[in-house]
């Protein structure tokens, strides 16, 4: 009786206004003993765009060329569930759906109607050490690379993540998830996590001189992230990384990590031979996050990605793709650009709060930046092309990260005819709620 009016008032209370998520004090906590070392917490969110995007050349909507679309989609749904039944033991459950639109993200046939829940992360861990060591296992989330390719989506400062940051995101992986094991932990100043993994089967046939993911793949993943500590030390219980405390922390970290999967990739070279390689991918990245004196707070991401996929190895991707045969790569139909591939990657965005004068109501102008250089991208003539792409956006807080409104302006390239690479736009307006 006595946890059940616990529940029911924590209920009734509804959620404290928290400012990052690895604070762990937003959704909805229920202990269940009195020292609350055994407890789970629950947490909802919804982020919902409507949009304006000039479609690359050639987009087409129910076979019609469609120039540019005006659309509603959501983004992601998800829902998540961690607890402990005392301090060594912590188990993840986290699921829901991700880019519905009216045209895709549905089941196969419905276009995007009625699309499938699936995990996002199922991963039980056990403290070895405490604060030094835990491992665990499952589908996890405890990715190699960068700070980024760990990003909490409830916190992100720009209106999304770049998602080149997640370079093998729904081809060895899902979701950015894998199945394996992983160790994390710290020693001073310095957090590591570390992980072997198998990767998910691709599909597809070799190509000559583009190397592409290899279904006969028998490698391990093997992926760890290490990043300096210089100012205040951020939580680890999971592996959401924080894009914005917006002045609730001083942070300054330098990183630095690495994934790598031998046999992963294969393709068919000038004498008709099928050769298998092995992809590897380094990033270094720097964060930081500093209160000013005004009451202000300015944050700062820059991260170098240099990645080998293997030769002329391109993916384009279009984030909630408003054209016909939209998926994860989509061609280059309606918001597609190279986004990863063999060669560099630079990523950078700096957002500066304005000091507030209430807590219900924070404005977050940012900036960002994606260029890359892969070999892959070509004019006719063989010359390689760099891909730029530029954000402009302004976040409205009105309950920390619990609820905001973002508008984002983006400048992307348009790589239809690589001869004459013109420019497009998108205007999004996401709308985010968590509990």
């Amino acid at each position: 009786m006595k946890k059940l009016v616990l529940f029911t008032a924590l209920l009734l209370s509804g959620t404290t206004f928290a400012q990052g998520f690895q604070d762990y004090s937003g959704g909805l906590k229920v202990t269940l003993d009195e020292k609350g070392d055994k407890y789970f917490r629950l947490i909802t969110w919804h982020q919902v765009w409507a949009r304006y995007n000039q479609n690359n050349d050639g987009s087409t909507r129910a076979g019609l060329e469609q120039e540019a679309t005006t659309d509603f989609g959501l983004r992601r749904s998800r829902f998540l569930m961690f607890s402990q039944i005392n301090k060594k033991f912590l188990i993840v459950t986290h699921f829901g759906i991700n880019n519905q639109n009216a045209v895709s993200g549905g089941l196969p046939g419905a276009n995007g109607k009625k699309p499938q829940l699936f995990m996002h992360d199922a991963w039980v861990e056990y403290t070895v050490l405490p604060k030094y060591l835990n491992v665990g296992g499952g589908l996890h989330y405890w990715n190699g690379l960068s700070r980024m390719t760990n990003a909490s989506t409830l916190n992100l400062m720009s209106y999304d993540a770049p998602i080149l940051n997640w370079a093998t995101i729904e081809a060895t992986d899902q979701f950015a998830r894998k199945l394996g094991i992983y160790a994390k932990g710290k020693l001073g100043k310095l957090a590591y996590q570390i992980a072997v993994n198998d990767p998910f089967e691709t599909g597809g046939a070799p190509q000559v001189d583009v190397s592409g993911y290899n279904p006969q793949n028998d490698g391990k993943v093997f992926e760890g992230y290490f990043q300096y500590e210089f100012w205040e030390a951020e939580g680890n219980l999971l592996p959401y990384r924080v894009g914005t405390y917006l002045g609730t922390k001083k942070v300054f970290n330098i990183g630095a990590g690495f994934i790598n999967n031998n046999n992963a990739m294969w393709h068919i070279d000038g004498n008709g031979d099928t050769l298998k390689t092995a992809m590897n991918l380094f990033a270094a990245d720097v964060f930081l996050d500093l209160p000013l004196k005004n009451g202000g707070a300015l944050t700062a991401y820059a991260a170098a990605y240099f990645n080998d996929f293997g030769p002329n190895n391109v993916r384009n991707i279009g984030i909630l793709n408003p054209a016909d045969g939209s998926s994860i790569n989509t061609g280059l139909r309606g918001n597609a650009f190279p986004t990863l591939g063999t060669g560099t990657s630079i990523y950078t965005q700096i957002g500066y709060m304005i000091p507030k004068k209430r807590d219900d109501l924070i404005f977050q102008p940012y900036a960002a930046l994606i260029y890359n250089d892969f070999e892959g991208v070509q004019d006719s003539k063989g010359t390689k092309l760099a891909v730029s792409v530029f954000d402009l956006g302004l976040n409205m807080y009105i309950a920390g990260h619990h609820s905001k409104l973002t508008l984002n302006y983006r400048s992307r390239p348009d790589f239809t005819n690589p001869d004459d690479v013109s420019r497009k736009s998108e205007i999004t307006l996401q709308a985010m709620v968590y509990l």
